[in-house]
Parts: structure tokens; sequence; C-alpha cells
């Protein structure tokens, strides 16, 4: 039986334009962003890599994919609001966000979504 504890991993998601997901990432996000023949890999703090892939029938993930770390969220959520990224307002709920998008709990978590619609948050572990 294979040991997938000392298994390499990693994720992946899919977009449905990969030119795009490469340029809202890169760009945008600042991500360091890589091409592959399948896709583009994103390279993240500590190493890890995440695959972005294109599917002609893409699907929007309806559950968080991404999340990023930030010392404070309501400067992330300014930062990326003023590139143009809009951020998920809920109000009513038991994730009720303030005007910004910034749900005010443990943790505090803002959610945006990328061109293809899947959901990213930034968030603070404070």
């Amino acid at each position: 039986m294979t040991n997938f504890k000392n298994a390499n991993a990693f994720s992946s998601f899919s977009v449905n334009d990969i030119e795009e997901a490469k340029r809202f990432y890169g760009e945008t996000l600042g991500l360091e962003v890589s091409e592959t023949e399948e896709g583009i890999n994103l390279h993240l703090k500590g190493g890890n890599e995440v695959f972005v892939y294109p599917k002609p029938d893409h699907s929007p993930a309806t559950f968080t994919i991404l999340n990023f770390i930030v010392d404070k969220v309501e400067q992330g959520v300014d930062e990326l609001t003023k590139l143009g990224v809009g951020f998920q307002i809920y109000k009513e709920g038991v994730l009720k966000t303030d005007n910004k998008g910034i749900f005010h709990g443990k943790p505090k978590i803002a959610w945006f979504k990328d061109p293809s619609g899947n959901f990213l948050s930034v968030l603070e572990l404070k």
C-alpha cells in the first residue's frame, strides 16, 4: 500500500480562461506564475504550488479554494479594491459582513472571486 503521509501533493482548480487567470493571479494578486503545456502554476510562499488548468465547461467552486493570510484584512481589502477586485457582501446570516465585505469574526476574513468565479479570501489569524 502506498504511504500517502510521505507523498508529495499539490492542489489544483479549473478556470474558464487561462490567459485571464494568468493576468489576475500574476498581475492583480502579484503572485509568481509559470506556464506549462497544461495550464499555470501559482508559486506561493513556503514553496507551495497550486496548479490552475483551463476547463471549457468550467463551473466555479462554491467554496473557498485559496486563502491568503495577511497581517490586516482591512489593508488587503483596500489594496485589492483599488485594483478593481470586488468583495462579497453578505447582509444576513452567520457570515454577515460589513459594507467592505469583511466578516469580523474568528477569523477575520473577506471573500472575493477570481475572473472565473472561484472563491478566494484574505484573512488574518490574529
